[in-house]
């Protein structure tokens, strides 16, 4: 399962110590045997089975809890973006692009994807290198399946890190990770790194946690086979014009750059698209009141690489600003909904049960919510404000 399965956590928080008792768990170790039959059926030996789970003895608490609160998901885009987009990152991004530019030239012209966008990336994932994550995978996967929310994830990663082990590739003892199991240099996830793991220096490994070289290598190779195309930029911040058709608004509305500037739809910063066949869709991730954006195919294939709005404009951004780029121009909007949690699962239950997706039921709103919000309004003849509002969880409760 592709890394798109799975949201990759933000590493500054998966080195959080927090007490846990010292003693072994019974019932978990009990867990933990229960998996030897899965793991003999897929043609591995109790030997590395034993090795992979030594002195695993009781879930990870740590795990458990940055599990419920993946700042992508938790935050607003707004407050994700100060955190994730900072001045020392961005300098920090500037001063890889001089001190690696040889090598990321070479990875740019073999892949055709970006250099800055290979920046955005390292450096939302690792802080370039130095946040790799040093939890152990077979214990961050075991939690998740013993008590996680996340149980079919880890199921799915469970026999892919066995095939890593069987491989040499790492030992038991130095196979760390995130609490998500994702790992080294650009946060590979297990069955992403069988997928997509290049062996850019030759050496007869594919070392994502020792080896920037190969890491970046392999992000290069993971956004080019999710469709990153080196003609057209991420995405750009726009201005709607005045009277524009909110209909248009989402990914269902695939036009080319040149008939959205015929529509009046310009960029933010005054200066020109620099392409016009390319096709793009409009997003708002913040409200109808927020900063608009104009997002690429390449504006997929990041997602692909970590399915969270948040997350693609940070890294789209982090990578303009590295590039020399200057901050966003509008103003974010505070997010107030009269809803309460449940009731935003409702609306978000009943919005896609009448076919308008949504990306999930989970309380949290974000830029599929707001499209399937403009496009219920659309079909029942509401004013196309895209506010998940209580107005209309009313007139959904009514049906179409």
């Amino acid at each position: 399962m592709m890394m798109r399965r799975f949201i990759a956590a933000a590493l500054a928080f998966s080195t959080l110590v927090l007490a846990e008792p010292a003693w072994a768990d019974a019932k978990f170790e009990a867990f933990v045997q229960s998996l030897w039959p899965r793991v003999k059926a897929a043609g591995f030996s109790r030997d590395l089975f034993d090795a992979a789970f030594s002195g695993v003895t009781e879930p990870d608490q740590v795990v458990l809890k940055l599990a419920k609160t993946q700042p992508e998901f938790t935050s607003t885009t707004s407050e994700y973006l100060a955190k994730a987009v900072t001045p020392i990152r961005i300098e920090s991004g500037q001063a890889q692009k001089v001190s690696e530019a040889k090598l990321l030239a070479a990875i740019e012209k073999k892949y055709g994807v970006d250099r800055h966008i290979l920046l955005g990336i390292w450096g939302m994932e690792s802080n370039f290198g130095k946040d790799k994550g040093s939890m152990g995978v077979m214990r961050s996967l075991a939690t998740l399946i013993y008590a996680g929310r996340k149980q079919k994830y880890a199921q799915e990663q469970l026999i892919a890190a066995f095939r890593i082990l069987a491989k040499g590739i790492r030992t038991p003892e130095n196979f760390t990770g995130s609490w998500a199991a994702a790992m080294g240099h650009t946060q590979f996830i297990p069955t992403s790194y069988l997928s997509y793991a290049v062996d850019w220096t030759g050496d007869g490994k594919r070392d994502i946690w020792g080896s920037k070289e190969d890491a970046l290598a392999s992000t290069a190779n993971y956004l080019a086979k999710a469709g990153w195309k080196a003609d057209r930029p991420w995405g750009w911040e726009v201005a709607l014009p005045d009277g524009f058709n909110r209909a248009l608004i989402g990914r269902q509305k695939w036009r080319t750059v040149k008939e959205w500037s015929d529509l009046g739809v310009r960029r933010a910063d005054g200066q020109r698209f620099g392409v016009s066949e390319a096709k793009a869709f409009v997003m708002i991730p913040q409200t109808i009141d927020g900063p608009a954006f104009l997002v690429t195919q390449n504006f997929l294939a990041i997602m692909d690489y970590n399915l969270s709005h948040s997350y693609a404009i940070a890294v789209g951004h982090l990578g303009d600003r590295i590039r020399g780029a200057g901050p966003f121009l509008g103003e974010w909007p505070a997010v107030n909904i009269d809803l309460t949690f449940k009731e935003r699962v409702e609306m978000q239950r009943r919005l896609t049960s009448m076919g308008f997706e949504t990306g999930g039921a989970d309380g949290r709103f974000g830029a599929r919510t707001y499209e399937a919000v403009i496009a219920f309004q659309k079909r029942v003849g509401m004013g196309l404000d895209g506010r998940p509002s209580r107005k209309v969880l009313e007139r959904l409760r009514k049906g179409l």
